[in-house]
Formats: structure tokens, sequence, C-alpha cells
């Protein structure tokens, strides 16, 4: 009954959850005067101001969805397998116990009639903090949603659970380290689109008593068997990587993937978590119920697995000639793709494209099709959605979601952008 009713509310109800004031107010604390302000001004489209309502049999879903994945993972046949042809950064585990184990795993859904679908997982998923906020200033519009929905986590836990996060990160990799020093790192980090939720994150490991530096991986330095910033003689624990290579190939990383190869510092996520859980041709694994036993996962896990994860293949596998024939059946992708870069649909599909493809085709994925479902927008017209579970050690810490239109999830929609997720109360 409460998804009938959450999926009702998505596309009949146009009324302002997001407190425009308290969402101001909540941004601005512990960040300098007119912080807050400027971040509006600078991002419109950020903020949606309209919740997404989601049913208890999807939540229930999605979060076994993360658990039979977490433990699918953990299988020595599927590790092995993930790694086939990883390169030595990619393999290397940090530690005794497997090292760091990535944090900020965000786990993307479409939902649908017949339940939600897993449409990929990232590493190094942004947003967290923004969308903990944004969580925060959520009003009930009407008595009636706030008898029926809330958030389906605990917010006023989740900053110290995040904290915690960052703190077993380094634990798992070098057991009794006290975590002192945090690196925020990405690739010219002043320009980034989410460049505000750095300084967040420098703001919440302050209030716990641990130094945080955002910076560009240019202005790292070895000295002796640590890593620093350059000037600054104290060492980095931990390096929270918010670029986007996730093997840290690109010359300009090399010290720091010589540094993460050395135990000189420890990285998260590090390159071997994006290997077992965001390469998308773990995808065509997860969607195989053959692939899944002759790997060990559980009768359980498999069957949650094929039901909510859509069908996947590595183009390679698939006929040339019946691939372009039945093309409007799939979603293609580059396995280490991120953010829809060169995500193509079926439907879209010329057939220049459709020969780059196959020019590399163990480097794409075609994915059955998963329509996205609809929001009704504020004087925009519908608005397509997306639902973000963001995850650690298999647990999920927080649901969020994206409104957008077009093709692709994006921030400078309209109406759009990070969006509040209702959960029907139990």
């Amino acid at each position: 009954m409460d998804h009938t009713l959450a999926d009702v509310l998505n596309r009949s109800c146009d009324c302002v959850s997001t407190d425009m004031d308290a969402l101001s107010r909540l941004l601005g604390e512990s960040m300098p005067a007119g912080w807050a302000e400027s971040l509006v001004a600078s991002h419109p489209n950020l903020f949606a101001p309209l919740p997404v309502f989601v049913g208890g049999p999807e939540l229930d879903a999605m979060r076994r969805t993360v658990a039979a994945m977490e433990r699918v993972v953990a299988l020595p046949a599927f590790v092995e397998r993930a790694l086939t042809d990883a390169d030595e950064a990619t393999r290397h585990a940090v530690g005794p116990n497997g090292g760091a184990r990535g944090v900020f795993l965000g786990f993307d859904f479409h939902l649908g009639a017949d339940g939600p679908r897993l449409i990929e997982v990232n590493t190094n998923a942004g947003g967290a903090l923004l969308q903990l906020v944004l969580a925060k200033a959520q009003r009930p519009c009407c008595e009636q949603v706030e008898r029926a929905f809330d958030l389906p986590y605990d917010v006023s836990q989740l900053e110290a659970r995040i904290v915690s996060m960052f703190r077993q990160e380094l634990a798992l990799a070098r057991p009794g380290a006290v975590l002192r020093h945090v690196a925020i790192v990405d690739d010219e980090p002043e320009g980034q689109f989410l460049q505000p939720e750095f300084e967040l994150f420098a703001a919440l490991f302050a209030r716990h008593g641990i130094r945080a530096s955002v910076t560009d991986p240019a202005g790292l330095v070895r000295v002796g068997g640590t890593v620093c910033l350059a000037g600054d003689p104290e060492p980095i624990d931990l390096v929270y990587l918010r670029a986007t290579d996730f093997r840290l190939a690109d010359p300009g990383h090399a010290l720091l993937r010589a540094a993460h190869l050395d135990d000189a510092v420890v990285v998260t996520p590090p390159p071997r978590a994006h290997a077992l859980y965001a390469d998308k041709a773990n995808l065509a694994v997860l969607s195989d119920a053959a692939a899944l036993r002759e790997l060990g996962a559980s009768e359980e896990d498999i069957a949650t697995l094929t039901t909510y994860v859509p069908e996947t293949h590595v183009v390679r596998d698939l006929p040339r000639d019946t691939l372009w024939a039945e093309r409007k059946r799939w979603f293609f992708k580059p396995r280490d793709g991120f953010g829809s870069r060169a995500a193509y649909r079926g439907d879209k599909l010329t057939r220049r494209v459709f020969d780059e493809i196959l020019g590399a085709p163990e480097r794409y994925v075609a994915q059955q099709v998963v329509p996205p479902s609809e929001r009704v927008g504020r004087g925009v017209g519908p608005l397509k959605l997306d639902v973000r579970e963001f995850a650690y050690a298999g647990e999920v810490q927080m649901v969020a979601a994206r409104l957008y239109q077009g093709q692709t999830t994006n921030m400078r929609t309209v109406g759009g952008g990070m969006a509040a997720v209702l959960g029907a109360r139990s």
C-alpha cells in the first residue's frame, strides 16, 4: 500500500518541503559569514524544493541489494575474478586485513512498477554532506504526509557515523593508528562543482579534532616515509580521494600512486575498491545466476541480485549483428565511466558511435534499459529521478535522490538537483 502511496505522491504532490531559510542556516553553521548565501547563489539548482517519496518495500529491496552485493564482493572467487587484469596499484591493499574498504559507496537505483533496479555503483560518490544538510532542512508539507512518511535514517547520528567511517578506514590499514590529518584531494579542487562540499568536510573533521586540508595532487610531497603538504611537515594519515582517476594512473598522480604502493599514506577509496564495486563489468556477474552460483554466492543473495540488478553484458560477449538489431533494449556504458560520460541509450545510438564501441568491446557494457520514474515538477514539467544509497561495509548510511530533466542526472535543471528522500513509516 505504501509503495502505491509513494508513487501517487511523486506524480501529484508538488508541495515544497525544503525550508530554504533553514537550509541556509544549516549550511552556514561552522562556516564563514555569507558562505551559505554564496553557495546558493553560485549553485541555484543544487537543491530541489521537492522531496522524493519511497515506499517501504522499495527501501527494503535496496537495502537487501546493497547487503547482498557486499557479501558477494567478499567471496574469494569474486575478488580473484575482479582483479584478474588489475594493475599493481589496484591489487595492492594497505594493511593486514585487506586495507581500506572505500568511503561513500554510492548505489544508484531507478524505481519502476516492479521495484528498484541497481543501475550502477560509484566508489567516490559525492554529495553526502550536502544531502545530509538538505535532509535536516525538510519540513512536512501537510499532516497526512507527516503521518505516513519520514526520513529513512537517523540524521542526528550521521555526522558521527561519517567521522567513525574515516577513522575505521585508517584502522583497517594501520591498526591502532590515530586519525589526525586528512587530505581531501582532487584535481584543481577550487574549480570542482562540488568544491563547497570539500569545505563542509574540512569543517566536519575540525569539529571532531581532526585536521583537514583541501589540495590538488600537485600540493603533495614525500618526506621520508610519509606524505605531507608542500611546506608543511605534519604527515597526512589519510587521503580522501575525490579525483576520478580511480587507478591513480594519470601522470599527475604518480606521487600518490607511489605513496599508495609504499604504504606511505592510506587512500580512500583505494583503487582496489573501484575494481571490486564500480567496474560495470561486475554488473554482468551480479545479474547472472549461474555466474554467481559458480562463485559461491548463497541462493538468497542470488535471488536478490538477479531480481534487482538489470541484465548486463560486456559488449565483447554479445554477437555484433544481434546487438545492433536489438540496440533499443540496451544502454551502453564504459566499464570505468562515471557521471554518464560516454554513455549512450541504444535508441539514440548512431552507427558511427556503435562502431566506436565495437572498437573496444571489452571496455563497454550493455545494460538492459530501465527508464527512471518521474516526479511531478513545480511549474517546470515532470522530472526524472534516481535514488542513491550511500553505504559503507554493506550498511546503508543514508538515502538520497536526484531530480533532473534530460538523458542523464545533472545539477542544472530548474526545480531539480539533490532531493531529500521521505520513506514510508513502518
